[in-house]
This record gives C-alpha cells, structure tokens and sequence, in this order.
C-alpha cells in the first residue's frame, strides 16, 4: 500500500500523507463531497477533483496488485520464477507491461511452436539462432519425424522457425521496445470498403485517410471506429508512414533484428533467419501491435469523449435557476398540439391542457384566449417553452398572447428540454404523476426546469440529456460512472432543502441511497416536514454513518435551529456557539452580520478536531448561509423574424445560447431549429486548444452567420464577429491543421453519421482557419439535429 500511496502522490503532486488520509477516509465508506468538504483538515484540503483522480488510480493501481500477486503465483508453481523475472514483475507500474512478462508463462491452447517443442526441435531452433554459419537443411535433415508431422526439411524448419517466433513475439523488452516506437510513429489508416462508397457517403472523408496513433483526437478515432463497426471502412496500423517504398524493409524488423542482434552477413543460415525476424514481425507482433494500440487509442478517445460529455452535464447542471415562481411550460407540437402545464412555485402542478395552433387545427385564437386565461387564473410570472419543433412559433404565439394581455406580467423563456421526453415515459415520472398523461408530463419537466435546472434534470439518466458526442461509442459502464460522479458533485455543490426535494434529488446527496431517499420522503409524507437536521436520524434506516454524510448538505428553511439552513455541518456546531458565547451573542445573530463576522480571527476557534480551513469554511458561510454556487439567471433574445433555417442569411449578428460543447467546437441554438457550429478557430482571436476555455453550455453568446446549407441543414458561425462570411477570417496565431493527413480533397477533415441523444455524431477536422468552404464542410459534419 505504500508504494500506491507514493505513485498516486507523485502523480498528484501532493504529499503521500495527504493520499494515506484521503484513502482511509474512501475506505471506510466516507464519499467524495464529503471529503473535500467537511475532512479539509484531514486531507490537506484536496479538492472534488483530485479526490475523484485519486479513487480512480487506487481502484487502478489495486487491480494491478492484484494481478501481479496472480501473476507471481501462477509462474511460482510452474517452477520458473526466478529472481530477477520476480524483480522486473514487482517493479511495473503498467498493466500492459505485467502481462507482456506473464506472456510466456501463461496457460495457452497449443501453438506450432509448442507442436514443434514437443517433436524435439527446440535444439535446432537454438542452433540456427546461435550458429547462424550453420546450413539449415542440412541440420534439419536429422530432425525429421514422420510421426509427428514434419515429414521433410521443410517442415522441420518452419516448425524451428516457429520456436523462435514465439519466443521473439514472447520477449517483454522486444515489444515495448517496438509499442514505443508505433506509438510514436505510426498512424492508423483507414479506406473505404468495396462497395460501400455511396452507402457510406457520411464517412467519405475517411476513404482514404491516415493520422498519427499519437495525434488523432478522440472524435475523429471514434468515427473511424464506427465506420469500422459500420462495415463501412477497413482500417490498418501503418507502421511506416514515412516509407515510401511498400517493398522496403519495415523498421518493426530493424527492431526485431537489432534486439536479437542478428543483421545479414550472407552466412548459410542468415537468409533463414531473415524470413523468420520478417515473418516474426508480420504474422506476430504487428498484428499483435495493431490491436493492442487500437484499443489504446479507443480507450484514449473514449476518456476525452467521456470527459467532454462530463463537462457539459455539469455546465448545464449548474446552469442559473429562475427561483421559486408560478410557471408555465410548453412543450410544442404541431399536429398533436402545444401541451400546457402550470407549477406553483414549489412545482406543484396546478393545471394542464393541450391548446391546437397550428395545422391542421389552426385554433389560434382559442389557444391564445386559453394560454391567457391559465396565466390569469394562476398568476403566472413565467413562461417555459422547450427548444423542439415549433418553439420558435410557439415563442411568437406567446408573444402575441401577451401583447394582447398586459395585464399578464409573465416573462417568456426558450429552454433546453433535452431528455424531457425520455423523463415523460420514465417510471419516475409515472409514480409522481399517475394520472397524468405521458405527453402533459413533459411539459411538467419543462417548466420546472426552468425554475431549477439540477432539481429536474437529476430525474433523468445522465446520458439521456444528450450533451456528449459518440456517446453510445464509449464504454457505457464507464460513462455512468463518470457522469454520476458528476452528477453528485453538482447536487452537493449546491444543496438540497430536505422538505420540498424529490426522491431523485435526495438520492443524489452524499451518503444518500435511492432506499433512504424513499424512507426520507415517506417520512416527511406521514409526519409533516422536518425542523431539525437531527430528526433525520429518526428516518428508518438513517443510521451515524449516513447521517454524517449527508447532514451537511441537506438544508431546513425556517427551522428550530437557523444552522440547518446552511452548509455548517452538525458536528462543527460547537464553534459557531464558541463564536456567540465569546461575544454574548445567539447564533442567528451571527448569521448574515458580514461586519461582525469579518472581525473575527478564525484561528481563536480552532481546536484539535476542526483546523483553520473549517473554521474559515464556517465564517464564510454565516456571512452568506446556504449561498447557491450557480450563476444569475439571464435569458438569450433570439432576433424577431429568424425562426427558420431558411431566414439565416451570411453575415447576420445574432445572440444565442451554447447548447453543446465538443473537442472541435460549440453548438449553438439561434432559435431555428437547427444548431449552428462555431469551429474552435472561430471562437476566438487567439488560439484555443480546449473550447470550454471560451464557452460552456448555456452560455449566451454573440454570433455571426458565415455560411448556410439550408437543404442539408448546416449552419456555420462565428463568435470572432469580425470575420466576413465571404472570405477566410483572419488565421488566429497559432490555429494550424492538426497532423492528420486526409488524402483526399479535404485536409484532416471528418464526419460521421448517426444521432447522439438528439447531437449528430459528427465531428471536426483539425484547427484550420474557418474559411468559407471550409465552414460548409464543418458545419456539413457536425451540424446536430434538433428533437
């Protein structure tokens, strides 16, 4: 344990104290907001992020232990452990690496080498390898086994040769030798299969394509792998991108070669061994190569597609809520009509209704003398219509409705109703809404939404948003685990007022499982809400240790003990008393006197359980209780008159917000019904090698159009609203193409076909400057379709 405690400190840049705490803490059950919250002391104030890096390189660097104990075990009963293969197993720190050393040792079906090994021709083998002045034939004329099927010299050589080939393709320091050096070289290539052209036109730009295994960023291996899966493409690992020449000499053989220390001196059996060293390379280790780095690069890419997907559910997550207000959503339709519900502002449903504006009904006066009428009847202030089909119309009906009514004091809002549906047919939402139809709950969703974006959104699967890219490419076990995580995080970061949230948001909070979230609601059903933290423990199955988890980040509004309220925990409420006893105050008093509590020195109320970065923590939070991490709540204003594709011209400046943030760029919804691209070039008058440097989802931003393929439905924009539509922006300093070497028209250039939760899978070439053509191209393959 000490050397895992070590590496992952090293790794970390922290100090192996710091890594022993916080793994005794993971060890004995305690979560990872808890931890970064309330163990500062403990940890040396490691944060969420380093916590969650440092679980997942125990979790790691423990597998690894345990293969290698496996591993020893297994070669020790063989009888061939010795000391120095001992010490080269304990010292790898990859797992790669650990089973290239059991390679040889490892149960395996029976091989021509071992054929060969058994008819007794490991002697000759050893021969021709050590005395290459010998003359094959002529040795392996006394080999000859009839019985044991090599029949004549022919066969008694290529069965010596087979020996050698394994034990070369076997040999740990050959093959990291040549891992290292494909990884540095090669590039993975890939051409479109026999008569697949027109059926995989979506790939077409990876038709003949070839970028290096170290380089190519994860969006465009992902494609490449779907083509694959596809059977649209074949793809291959060139292990000589340099070599011009396909009869030259591979330098995976120069490897082999220099290794065993062999080269060609034109002795009797040196033509022998070249055709084994070549044969050693081609049958062996290249194909042996090319699935292991292939399944490196898809692991890579599947981590940045993970972490990408990651990021935007917490930018969305964490995006600004309306607050608590009478609201209305939309979810819009045209033949099946614009569905209504209004929530109170605890998100009580208090009405719902269907309204037929559109064809074939045209019922537009009725569905306005309707929406008013809910308005009125239930004081609305605002207005939530989901970003689908129709929102933009949708959108302007509002706006005529309360032209007509001034009365009504609402203010109108687009939001994003990804996994709205998904949430509407969920078994959730049918327990919550039993009588409801399914089409009326998504308009339920919708609206609160609005209102809080995390307390809704925590009702959906993670990956149902739809804010990654080749997300049912990756690893879905993985995928889960990552976006749990953040999920999480996000539900901590902000709190949860234990008397009004749902069992999906309460089963979010550290320390809380889905069980205790059910028994928590239950309890609060049967006996009213609570108005102390510590009635929580009277909750069935609420025991110590999942009490202090979780107490800290459940909120009580207006209880017995103005604490609660805050993200002060339990435990540490002796120092806040030490505070108001010092200065014969009561403790409400303290709370919110910024004046009071800025005179204070934290360091007079530490002691020996709760150090200076707690107490610093619980000023902070008297002086602004159970403050929301999340930002103002602002609204995008799509430009009247720009509600279809086919109203974008090239050149028009329009505001809009961040929907989706990929490694190539960011979509952006400018009210159409169809996202448009800002390529990483455009987003800035700099370099940017990571777009959610400049922009997150739901972010409002100015764009500029450049270009627009209305019966493809590609939109490309600019955020550098300088940039003229007609002519290749300024190149910003530093943006160049990435390596990767498209043989066709298109340089680097990428797409890929299929829906991702609502995203076009497609994705972007490298940073080359966003001229005309090339912003069709882009917005081509990446423009994502709308619900």
């Amino acid at each position: 344990m000490s050397s895992i405690t070590q590496q992952i400190a090293n790794e970390l840049a922290v100090s192996s104290q710091q890594v022993k705490a916080a793994i005794a803490l993971l060890d004995d059950g305690a979560t990872v907001p808890f931890i970064a919250r309330y163990r500062k002391e403990v940890t040396g104030g490691l944060d969420d992020t380093q916590l969650r890096n440092l679980a997942q390189r125990l979790t790691y660097l423990r597998e690894l232990e345990d293969r290698r104990a496996v591993i020893l075990a297994s070669i020790r009963d063989q009888g061939k452990l010795t000391a120095e293969l001992e010490q080269a197993i304990t010292a790898t720190e990859s797992k790669t690496e650990l089973e290239d050393l059991y390679l040889p040792y490892k149960p395996k079906r029976r091989t021509k080498g071992q054929i060969a090994i058994e008819a007794g021709l490991e002697p000759l083998a050893d021969t021709l390898f050590s005395n290459l002045d010998t003359v094959p034939e002529q040795a392996a004329a006394n080999y000859i086994n009839a019985d044991a099927g090599f029949a004549d010299e022919k066969a008694v050589l290529d069965g010596a040769r087979f020996i050698l080939m394994e034990r070369f393709a076997e040999d740990a320091a050959l093959l990291k030798k040549v891992r290292d050096y494909l990884w540095n070289n090669a590039n993975i290539s890939s051409v479109v299969a026999s008569g697949e052209e027109t059926e995989g036109a979506k790939y077409r730009d990876y038709f003949e394509f070839s970028e290096a295994v170290k380089k190519i960023p994860s969006h465009r291996a992902l494609a490449l792998f779907r083509g694959r899966n596809e059977g649209i493409l074949q793809l291959k690992l060139d292990a000589d991108p340099q070599q011009d020449d396909p009869k030259a000499r591979s330098y995976g053989e120069q490897l082999i070669a220099a290794h065993i220390n062999w080269q060609d001196q034109g002795r009797a059996a040196d033509t022998w061994m070249q055709q084994t060293v070549q044969w050693t390379w081609r049958i062996k280790i290249l194909l042996h190569m090319e699935t292991e780095l292939f399944g490196t690069v898809r692991e890579r890419a599947e981590t940045d597609a993970i972490q990408i997907f990651a990021n935007n559910l917490k930018d969305l997550l964490m995006a600004a809520p309306a607050g608590a207000k009478v609201t209305m959503g939309l979810d819009p339709g045209v033949r099946t009509g614009i569905k209504v519900a209004v929530v109170d502002n605890t998100g009580k449903v208090l009405g719902t209704n269907t309204v037929f504006p559109f064809q074939p009904q045209n019922q537009v006066d009725k569905a306005m003398r309707t929406l008013a009428g809910m308005c009125k009847q239930h004081k609305v202030e605002l207005i939530s219509i989901g970003n689908g089909t129709y929102s933009r119309e949708t959108d302007k009906l509002v706006g005529e409705m309360l032209k007509a009514n001034p009365e009504i004091k609402a203010s109108k809002v687009i939001v994003n109703e990804a996994g709205a549906s998904v949430y509407s047919a969920s078994e959730l939402a049918a327990q919550e809404f039993p009588d409801l139809d399914v089409s009326l709950r998504g308009a339920v969703s919708i609206a609160r939404r609005l209102q809080d974006p995390l307390a809704e959104l925590v009702k959906i699967e993670p990956k149902s948003i739809g804010v990654g890219q080749y997300q049912h490419d990756v690893s879905q076990a993985q995928l889960a685990h990552s976006l749990d995580a953040v999920v999480e995080d996000c539900v901590n970061a902000v709190g949860v007022d234990i008397n009004t949230a749902s069992v999906a948001l309460l089963a979010r909070v550290a320390g809380l499982s889905k069980t205790l979230a059910q028994n928590i609601v239950a309890h609060r059903d049967s006996n009213g809400r609570f108005a102390t933290r510590q009635q929580l423990l009277k909750v069935a199955r609420m025991g110590p240790k999942s009490f202090e988890q979780a107490a800290g980040f459940l909120r009580i509004m207006n209880g017995e003990q103005p604490l609660d309220a805050s993200a002060v925990h339990p435990e540490a409420y002796p120092v806040v008393e030490r505070m108001a006893a010092q200065h014969d105050r009561k403790v409400a008093e303290l709370i919110g006197d910024s004046s009071f509590l800025r005179g204070l020195n934290a360091g007079d109320f530490t002691d020996e359980k709760f150090g200076l970065p707690t107490v610093q923590d619980i000023l902070r939070e008297l002086d602004k209780p159970g403050r929301d991490p999340r930002p103002e709540f602002k609204t995008a204003s799509f430009k009247d008159g720009v509600d279809d594709i086919k109203d974008l011209k090239p050149g028009m400046t329009l505001e809009g917000v961040v929907s989706n943030v990929a490694a190539f760029g960011a979509f952006v919804d400018i009210g159409v019904h169809q996202d448009g691209l800002v390529h990483v070039s455009a987003l800035a008058d700099k370099f940017v090698s990571d777009p959610r440097e400049i922009v997150k989802a739901g972010d409002i931003v100015k764009v500029k159009v450049l270009e627009v393929d209305v019966p493809r439905k590609r939109i490309s924009l600019t955020m550098r609203l300088s940039d003229e539509p007609t002519a290749a922006p300024a190149k910003a300093a530093g943006n160049r193409p990435e390596s990767g070497k498209a043989k066709g028209p298109r340089q680097g250039g990428s797409r890929s076909g299929g829906r991702e939760g609502g995203k076009a899978g497609g994705q972007s070439g490298g940073q080359a400057p966003m001229n005309s053509a090339m912003g069709s191209a882009l917005a081509e393959a990446f423009a994502k379709a709308k619900k």
